[in-house]
Parts: structure tokens; sequence; C-alpha cells
């Protein structure tokens, strides 16, 4: 097929499905696109990289400096984000209240500049990560949060998933890139193969979980789907899925496919406080299978990696051995920056991250850092644990969140930057009630 009656084939199809999907939800605000626009720069490439306006990034001084289109777009974003929430006029203090160790995160977050090598470079990555937490309360301060939630994820999937397809098969120059070893990787929309994985990881938990838990329940999806959304995206996720070759993001989908497969049970949908103790006793299995009979290595062979997994443990123990402080680490997003990031990618080709979350929050912000994260980790599966009771299908899908995240970021890092992953953690462990609002007041539209 000649690749220009593909891409009109492309647009037509991103055409059908958002007007499909045009139908207006009530509860749910204009006030969304900002989330979406926010979501899909995430989980595509940035806007110089699509406006082509820009070397890539080889310098340590281009590093430090970024894209200035890149930062005035965000900069929109994120004021507009607050100028949203500011005309809701939030009950703040309540707001804080219910969610302490997310606050108390940022706030360290923002104190561990004055350590910082780049004091200057760590604010402005904390702006653009305060950013994140900007776009989850815009989706959790409107009427019908999860509501808002599914729209903003359909249209994601509509426009990068047809999007990723159209560049892999008839644009490789758009959608395939060479790794260092000069084997091809599929990429689609995304910069490396790693990023289509997480638009494809991101668009099947939710269709997987509007198909099997919320597809009866118009309350918590916000809308029934026609069935020619699921025979055209489904089989564009498995497809995408398989190109991308991204070991992490399937994995994480088998646990979140698992995970809602487990909550359609009898068992656990008429005692859901039992799904809880089921992921517990599963982690307590594994734990003890991994002691005796190192299944972690089995799955990793199983997922076709190396049991090093591709270099990364060698690189995780050189890194580790670089901390100075590792009570506060180098400040926030501060260690692959300067020396330290010349020097590992002169012994780790193209490396700008630890590919370990937690490491990467080690290495940034030390001990403390770990400590709030895995506070907000516990908290938020506090408050799964008490709205199963509530609304469960909406309270599940916060748990995969919450788990999915956690998963992923044992070889990938994205609690830093602009990331779709710290938006869809913050919107399963940030707890949202009638009383963030004053009495009487609606939801600015």
């Amino acid at each position: 097929m000649p690749r220009q009656l593909a891409l009109i084939i492309c647009i037509l199809l991103i055409l059908y499905l958002f007007w499909i999907d045009r139908k207006k939800i009530e509860g749910v605000s204009h006030a969304i696109w900002i989330p979406f626009i926010w979501m899909a720069i995430a989980g595509s490439r940035m806007v110089s990289h699509w406006l082509n306006l820009g070397p890539p990034v080889i310098s340590a001084d281009s590093y430090l400096e970024g894209s200035p289109v890149d930062r005035a777009v965000f900069s929109i974003l994120v004021l507009g984000g607050i100028i949203i929430l500011v005309r809701r006029r939030l009950n703040w203090s309540e707001l804080f209240k219910k969610n302490a160790w997310i606050w108390l995160f940022f706030v360290f977050g923002l104190i561990s500049i004055l350590w910082s090598d780049y004091p200057f470079v760590s604010f402005k990555r904390w702006f653009k990560a305060v950013g994140n937490l900007i776009m989850a309360l815009i989706i959790l301060t409107e009427e019908r949060p999860y509501v808002a939630l599914g729209v903003i994820l359909r249209r994601f999937a509509f426009l990068l998933l047809p999007l990723s397809v159209l560049f892999i098969r008839y644009y490789p120059d758009l959608g395939r890139a060479y790794s260092k070893m000069g084997n091809v990787m599929y990429t689609g929309v995304a910069g490396q193969k790693n990023g289509l994985g997480n638009i494809c990881l991101i668009s099947g938990i939710y269709f997987s979980w509007h198909l099997l838990l919320s597809r009866s329940k118009v309350n918590a999806s916000g809308k029934q789907l026609h069935y020619s959304v699921y025979l055209l995206i489904l089989p564009m996720i498995v497809w995408l899925f398989y190109m991308a070759n991204s070991a992490t993001s399937l994995a994480c989908m088998i646990v979140a496919g698992v995970l809602f497969i487990a909550a359609r049970l009898p068992s656990a949908a008429l005692k859901p406080l039992r799904i809880m103790t089921i992921f517990l006793g599963c982690i307590i299995l594994f734990g003890i299978l991994e002691l005796f009979f190192d299944v972690k290595n089995t799955v990793i062979g199983m997922l076709g990696r190396q049991q090093d997994l591709t270099s990364r443990v060698p690189m995780w123990e050189e890194l580790i051995h670089m901390v100075k402080d590792p009570l506060v680490g180098f400040g926030f997003e501060s260690f692959w920056l300067g020396d330290r990031r010349i020097l590992m990618q002169e012994r780790w080709k193209d490396i700008i991250q630890a590919h370990n979350g937690y490491l990467q929050m080690y290495l940034d912000l030390g001990y403390i850092g770990l400590f709030f994260l895995g506070t907000c980790v516990l908290s938020g599966l506090r408050k799964v644990s008490r709205d199963l009771l509530i609304d469960y299908p909406v309270a599940m899908l916060r748990f995969c969140f919450i788990v999915v995240v956690s998963f992923y970021n044992y070889t990938e890092a994205t609690f830093f930057g602009v990331s779709c992953m710290w938006v869809i953690f913050l919107l399963g462990t940030i707890d949202i009630s009638v009383t963030i609002f004053p009495p009487s007041h609606p939801v600015t539209k």
C-alpha cells in the first residue's frame, strides 16, 4: 500500500474513533484537554522533536539547557492547570491532610535543590514533576473523575496507537530506531521501544479494565463503548506489544490482566478485601520461591532477557557506589548531570537514567526520598482497600495503577520528569473526596 494512502486511512481511522466517542458526558469538563495533551506528549515525543526544531541531545550543555520550545509548552500547560485548580476553589487544607506523604515528597524534592550541583536545572525539573501532580489533580477534581480519566485514556489510545502502526509500517524513518548493537527497534510515535511498550501498557490496562470490570457499569466507565472500538484497538495493542518487544511492559500487562481476571471471580467480588489478601499472599509466595528456587531469573528467561537484565545489574552496582550521601542523594533529578553523566555515558552508551525507579530515587533523594515514595505506595494501598467496599471497579483500577507502576520501576525509571506513569501512579494514590470542595460549589467547567 502506498504510504500516502496509508496516511489517509490512518487519519480517517483516528477521526472515526474520536467521532464515535464524541458524545459529551455529563460531569466531565473541557479542562481535561490539558492533562490529555500532557499525557499525549509524555507518551510520545517532545514537541521540539515533533517539530524537528533542534539536533539530538549530545553534549552535556545541551542536555542541561533543554529545549525552549518544550519548556514553553509545559509551562503553559502547568500554568493553565494551576488556573483551573484555583478557579475550582478546592479545600487545600483538607487536600493536604488526606495526601500528606505525597506533598511531603514534593516539598523535600524542592528543599533538595539546595544541595544540587545544578540548582536551577533541578528547580526546572521539579517544576515539571509538579506538573504531573497538577494534571492528576485536574482529573481527580472533575465531577466524575474516573469517567474523565476514561475519556483521556481513550483519546490517548485513539491517537497514539494508529499513528504508531502507521510509522512502523509505512514511515520507518519515524517509527524505527537502531540500538548500539545495530539491531532495529520499533518505536512507533515514542522515542524508543520501551516508550512504545509504555503506550501499549497504559492503553491495555484501560481497555482490559473496561472490558472485564466496568463495561456493564456506566457510572464507572462513563459510557458503553461501541464494539468496533474493541475490534480496532485491541489488535493494535497486541501487534504493537509484539513489535515493541518491551519485556517490562509485557510483564506488567500480564500482571494487570491477572488482577482484573481475579477481581471478576465471585470469591473476590463478593468479598472485595479478599483481593488485597490474595495479592499479599502472592508477594509472600514469590519471595519464598525466590529465596529457595531463584524464580526471578526463571521469569526473566521466559521473557527472553538475560539474567543481568541486559547489563543493568552491573550498571546498578556501579551507580550505588557513586553515591556520596546516601541519606539525601545529589538533589532533585540531579544525578544525571555534568561530569557524572559524561562518565556513565562513556561506560554505558546512551544512558540518561538508572533503569530502576527506586535506584533513581536513591541517587537523587537518597533514603529519605525512598522513604517518602514507599509511604506514598503504602498510603495508596490503604486508601484503595477502603474504597474496594465503595466503588469496586474504580478501586481495582487504582489498585492496578499502584501495582503496575511499582513493578514497572524495577527495570525502568518513571518516577521523574514528564511521565504518564507518574500521572497514573498519582491517580492511584491521591485521595479526593467530596469534602475537598466547599459545600454546594460546582466544579468549574
